[in-house]
């Protein structure tokens, strides 16, 4: 009825009905934990949390249900069986005493290790067919209230996450810089801080909220450094993404600057029958507020900034995100973010002028020029306004 080529209702209730453990009626659970925790909202302060276990995965193939880019070789259907199978194991926890909780303990334990870890939980009631999957949070498979955990091995801890994790007077923001200028994954250090150990005063923070802050305290500390760089020399041009995001990203001899506009066109998860078009921005002084576009912004906006930080340049960015119709059910802002990692690793295109730019941009992109282009701030600042540098030039 909605046009989509796959319909992720069905797709959920296809999932669940195949998982065995669920069939048997299972309480007690065992296999390798990616590894992986979540921490819900709901009720906050007071809210659900645990580690999180896929039933009979065990060693290496456990990687393939967290890492990104093992997930970017499989097709959505793949990615949504494959995480509804991690099964999770929740109590009740205060957000600011996390420690008061003994499966939140052990869940920490889980959260500093790079590798998966054999562990072993008994639910209080066999788990029931449930999914979860949105355009923040990764999908995941059934929750059940635990009476046991416990971890079969020790956990393989990177020695600079052993070391900073146990900083308690470091502040969270300056922790997390220092971890991914360390080759800490975004997704580890996400971890580290939803299960609450990171910054000076440790609580747990909703994995939802943990993602966008990772994204956003990184950023912020990569465009800060940016501002010490020259700028680009060349308009550039980069082009890419994966499971139906399609990013053009724009680098323009200026300030740096970041502007992204989404575009959802018609019969993709969110739009329906109509498409609908976003926008966002910051200038050189940063983002003020929480982003309307939501936490792809920051993760969007995070890769463009790596790139800075390893070419030593900066720029004014002009990004579009077309999510198409091949991306039919919500994987959650990761998608983001790798979607742009991977424009940004393309050979760019250059150009003389921002016209030539925009005229090879809109031959990738669905929607009509005329309906993009007139709600960028950023293209209107460009064709106005004469920077100093063109008169050094």
């Amino acid at each position: 009825m909605c046009g989509r080529p796959t319909c992720p209702i069905l797709e959920k209730i296809k999932t669940t009905s195949n998982l065995s453990f669920l069939q048997e009626g299972k309480k007690d659970v065992f296999g390798a934990s990616p590894p992986a925790v979540f921490v819900g909202r709901y009720g906050y302060p007071q809210v659900k949390a645990g580690p999180m276990i896929p039933p009979d995965v065990l060693g290496d193939d456990a990687l393939d249900l967290e890492d990104p880019k093992k997930l970017l070789k499989m097709g959505i259907d793949d990615i949504i069986r494959q995480r509804c199978s991690l099964v999770r194991a929740s109590t009740l926890a205060d957000v600011k005493q996390p420690l008061s909780n003994q499966l939140i303990e052990k869940a920490q334990e889980l959260a500093l290790s790079s590798q998966p870890v054999d562990a072993e939980a008994r639910f209080s009631k066999p788990l029931k067919a449930t999914t979860s999957f949105d355009g923040v949070m990764t999908p995941m498979g059934p929750s059940g209230k635990v009476e046991k955990f416990d971890l079969a091995e020790n956990p393989r801890v990177p020695a600079k996450v052993d070391y900073l994790a146990y900083d308690t007077d470091a502040l969270a923001k300056d922790v997390t810089l220092e971890l991914f200028n360390s080759n800490i994954g975004t997704e580890h250090i996400t971890r580290l801080l939803s299960i609450g150990l990171l910054g000076q005063k440790r609580k747990l923070v909703p994995t939802r909220w943990a993602i966008t802050a990772t994204d956003d305290m990184i950023g912020k500390e990569l465009a800060k450094q940016a501002l010490d760089y020259p700028e680009v020399k060349d308009i550039q041009l980069f082009s890419g993404g994966c499971l139906g995001n399609h990013f053009e990203i724009l680098l323009y001899p200026r300030t740096y600057s970041f502007e992204l506009l989404e575009i959802w066109m018609k019969k993709t998860v969110w739009s329906g029958a109509n498409s609908w078009i976003g926008q966002d921005m910051e200038g050189a002084k940063g983002k003020k507020g929480y982003s309307n576009l939501a936490g792809g912004y920051y993760a969007a906006r995070l890769p463009v900034l790596e790139h800075f930080q390893k070419t030593r340049r900066q720029a004014a960015i002009f990004a579009i995100r077309e999510i198409t119709p091949e991306y039919w059910a919500p994987l959650g802002v990761w998608v983001v973010r790798e979607a742009a990692r991977n424009t940004m690793t393309r050979k760019p295109q250059t150009f003389e002028t921002l016209e030539g730019a925009l005229m090879d941009m809109e031959k990738r992109i669905h929607t009509p020029r005329s309906e993009w282009q007139s709600r960028s701030e950023i293209l209107q600042l460009l064709q106005k306004q004469t920077s100093l540098s063109q008169f050094l030039n």
